[in-house]
């Protein structure tokens, strides 16, 4: 999901602030194909989902623009996921072509294959225990997928599954049907208290940190740059045909142990080749959280996939370096566009391929340089303020920040209907507090960082391990 496990008055925040006061370029888009006619096909990557693969096939049911293939790709699960999904598909005459493996594979080789062997426009990722709340997720994010040649992935803004997102799926006709012919499957697994409170306190403060990142971090560099580092790969719809160039190209280096987190390193793939990564305000998915005590190992796969991606494509962490040629080569490509007269118009375009990368850079290059340099820095800067007892400077520091932070967390969470001073502003309020409960995680989570960190240096300093693995 992130690219850094919590949020932080940083560098990067103060460019999304810039994106922001400048603002999108203003070019206005003329696609050169009609998103209406593309093919799309659903990819359902599950493992052990039998408590939500019923809730994602309802939500997807109703969606506004109906795909072509819906396949679920069974990652050797041992539990009912598989005669789950065929039941409900009887239940409500839905096409579903189900992949079963013996043994877990991983996500990336499903995406890999299905990008090879579907003869789709469109791979439309879902992940099986994620809920598409917006009915026209899937349109929304294909209609933009195809404004510009160079968008590569798109996806709506995520954030984490209350239950009454569950309750409200419950009560969806298609998933009647499905209880009639399957009442065990209302059934969850046996949660006592301190569970729940353990997947509340989660889910608390993946919110809080979805909602900082999603709109504002990430809306601030796509408005300036006109993409982000890495779609949410929980919910995103590809342009097949890039995401198989990808593989392609990369497979015979890295094989199928790309990353952690295929999202991450698919989006700074794209990010080099001069693609598109673009994230909508508009339409909204739900995404299951996992409980307080596997965090660390989450937190640990996200970051160590920063760091992993990176490493591989270190040509968009020199491009800040760069800038100068870059604005150079903008000016003369302006001149050229005048003189030709062109009559397609595409925001934010840049010349495509991992040579001009190499020769150039990227401008997002800013943001990932300035993303690695907070992962190190900020961890570092804190224990070195506990270990040589500046209590008093480490406690004024994180006052401030978390005062900032919490007051820019209010003010993006606040209700569109709703002005900045209006009087009954409770959503903005709302995010405040619950940012003020979650901020020791937030802080614990930084330190954590420091062992992946230490897990990467150990690797590629001392092992000498130059493509390093998870």
């Amino acid at each position: 999901m992130a690219t850094t496990p919590y949020f932080v008055l940083s560098p990067n925040t103060i460019l999304s602030m810039i994106g922001l006061l400048h603002g999108p370029d203003k070019t206005v888009p003329t696609p050169a194909e009609d998103w209406r006619l593309a093919k799309i096909d659903v990819v359902i990557p599950a493992f052990n989902e039998e408590e939500n693969i019923g809730l994602t096939l309802a939500a997807l049911s109703r969606q506004t623009l109906k795909p072509g293939r819906i396949v679920l790709i069974d990652d050797g699960s041992s539990d009912r996921t598989v005669s789950y999904a065929r039941d409900f598909a009887t239940a409500n005459g839905m096409a579903i072509e189900i992949i079963q493996r013996q043994r877990s594979i991983g996500k990336t080789p499903t995406l890999k294959r299905q990008s090879r062997e579907s003869s789709a426009d469109v791979e439309f990722i879902l992940d099986a225990d994620t809920i598409l709340e917006s009915t026209n997720y899937i349109e929304r994010t294909v209609e933009e997928l195809y404004k510009a040649v160079g968008i590569a992935c798109a996806c709506g803004t995520i954030l984490p599954t209350r239950p009454r997102d569950r309750e409200e799926i419950m009560r969806l006709p298609a998933m009647a049907h499905f209880l009639a012919a399957r009442p065990s499957a209302a059934a969850c697994s046996p949660c006592g208290h301190w569970r729940r409170f353990m997947k509340a306190v989660t889910s608390l403060y993946r919110d809080v940190l979805y909602m900082f990142l999603q709109k504002f971090v990430y809306h601030g560099q796509l408005v300036l740059f006109g993409t982000i580092t890495n779609p949410v790969g929980c919910a995103v719809a590809y342009r097949r045909k890039y995401v198989k160039e990808l593989f392609d190209h990369f497979e015979p280096i890295l094989g199928d142990d790309l990353t952690n987190s295929e999202d991450i390193f698919i989006g700074f793939a794209l990010n080099s080749t001069g693609y598109r990564n673009i994230q909508l305000g508009d339409v909204f998915a739900r995404s299951q959280e996992p409980e307080l005590p596997h965090l660390p190992r989450q937190v640990y796969m996200w970051s160590s996939s920063f760091l992993q991606s990176c490493f591989y494509f270190n040509d968009l962490i020199k491009s800040p370096f760069k800038a100068w040629k870059r604005a150079q080569l903008r000016r003369r490509q302006r001149r050229e566009a005048l003189e030709e007269k062109r009559l397609i118009g595409e925001p934010y375009r840049q010349p495509f391929g991992l040579d001009f990368t190499r020769e150039f850079g990227r401008p997002i290059g800013w943001v990932i340089l300035l993303s690695a340099a907070e992962k190190v820095f900020f961890p570092f800067a804190m224990l070195l303020m506990m270990l040589l007892g500046w209590w008093e400077t480490l406690a004024i520091t994180l006052a401030a920040e978390t005062a900032v932070s919490l007051t820019i967390l209010g003010f993006v969470a606040r209700s569109p209907k709703e002005g900045l001073f209006y009087k009954s502003n409770y959503r903005g309020l709302q995010y405040f507090f619950k940012g003020l409960l979650v901020t020791p995680i937030r802080y614990l989570s930084l330190i954590y960082d420091l062992v992946t960190i230490a897990i990467f240096v150990f690797h590629v300093w001392i092992l000498k391990e130059r493509k390093w693995r998870k």
